[in-house]
Parts: C-alpha cells; structure tokens; sequence
C-alpha cells in the first residue's frame, strides 16, 4: 500500500502531470482573474518546454553523477568483497519470449556488474522484488547475468520494492555470509541515493556507477527539444526528491 501510494504522489508531482495539474489550475483561477491564471497556464507550459530541452536535462543529470567509474585496482584496494546489483524495473512478459524481461535499465546494469565479475572474481547479489505478480526482479536478473552474460550470481533478494528495503534486505543476506564491504551497482544518477541507502543498513560501499548520461555530444538533434529530455528531467528531479526525502529520515 505504501509502495503503491509513494508511485501516485511521485506522479503527481514530477512533470509532466504536475504541469499538467498546474495548467489545469490556472485555467481555474483564470475564471476569476483572468491575468493571474493565464501567467499560470503559460508557465506551466514553458517549464514543459525547458525540461524538454537536451541541455537543461543533461545539468539536471550531471548534477547526480558525483562518483566516478571504478576500476578493477581500486576494487582490489577497498578489499571489496562481493557486487551488489540493483534492479531497475522488470517488464512485463514478453509475447515473443514468453518470460518476464528486464527493462533496458536494468539489463545496463547488470551487464556491468558481470563485466566488474569478470575483472575481480566477486560474487553478485542481485536485489529486486515483484510487483504485480511477476516473479522477483532478482530472479529475472539472475536469468540474464547466468543464461546471457555467463556471469553467476551468489544471491538474490526477493523481497524489496525501493532503495531502502534494496539495502537493508540486501544487507541482512550478506551481513549473514560475512559480506561487509560491496561494490554497488546501478546508474550514476541513481548512486547517490542508493549509496546513502547501503551505508545507513551497516554495509561500506564502493559505488560502480554505469549507465552516464550527463555530458553527451551536443548535435542538432541534442538541442531541440525532444520527449527522451524531459523524460531524463523527471527521472533527475525524481532522485532530488528521493535524496530530499532521504535526508529528511522519511524513508525513500
């Protein structure tokens, strides 16, 4: 219930439906001053506008991509122990397929957490749980990282449905095998919020940030606007809100 009701207030205020909702207001207010509810209408649609353009998003990502790429030298050195990979949504069943898929987020992620396999030899923990009655994400993870990328994962959790229970559910199955220091897995605009979450449920981490969107060449097609930005710019604007939520103990 609570999962269920943290996805509707997100929705409700990230764009594009709070700017939605703010129009929708400003058409109300115009009713009765007309001046004051169409600045509203207008300003509702140009933030629209802005967050669509490539260069704001880009700010807005890079502004959550604090942590570098990591390398096998400093896996070595942080005496790590074992690759924590989180989840990134599973999609629906495939009709071609037959079986529950990855997003192409999660799929991203746990790619690299094979190839930071390959390079170090850890063990993975894949942590996700199910929604709507699929299998658990970490399930599907472990298909692909075993089935298509030859890697193997060690353990899955099954349970979790956000960040914080990633961590502290994580953290319960490795604090149990003896697993205190991890790399962690997961893009860089989600890192810090993951991070912080890992950190709080006892485990010390080396962030292994993948998947950078920040910072890419500028083309024509980089500078108009384009759905793919202002999706970039909800999705920057969601983990601020996170990170807001999470510094403030409310969970996230």
């Amino acid at each position: 219930m609570w999962f269920a009701l943290k996805k509707i207030l997100s929705a409700l205020l990230l764009p594009p439906v709070s700017s939605i909702l703010l129009a929708l207001v400003g058409l109300w207010i115009a009713r009765y001053h007309r001046r004051t509810g169409i600045t509203v209408v207008v300003l509702s649609l140009l933030s629209v506008l802005v967050l669509s353009w490539p260069p704001v998003s880009d700010v807005l990502v890079r502004s959550l991509e604090h942590h570098p790429v990591v390398t096998a030298r400093q896996l070595s050195q942080a005496r790590t122990q074992a690759i924590v990979v989180l989840g990134g949504g599973a999609d629906t069943v495939a009709p071609e397929y037959g079986v529950d898929v990855l997003s192409r987020g999660a799929r991203e992620r746990v790619r690299y957490a094979v190839h930071l396999q390959q390079q170090a030899g850890l063990p993975i923990l894949a942590t996700g749980g199910s929604t709507g009655g699929m299998r658990a994400e970490s399930l599907v993870m472990k298909d692909v990282v075993e089935r298509e990328f030859k890697g193997r994962v060690r353990w899955t959790e099954v349970e979790s449905l956000d960040t914080r229970s990633n961590a502290e559910k994580s953290a319960i199955l490795l604090k149990a095998a003896g697993i205190e220091r991890i790399a962690l897995v997961t893009h860089g605009w989600h890192m810090v919020r993951a991070a912080g979450a890992f950190e709080r449920a006892g485990l010390q981490v080396l962030p292994a940030p993948m998947g950078f969107k920040g910072g890419q060449a500028r083309k024509l097609y980089r500078v108009l606007p384009r759905a793919s930005a202002l999706a970039d710019s909800s999705l920057a604007l969601h983990e601020w809100l996170g990170i807001l939520v999470q510094r403030m103990g409310l969970g996230s």
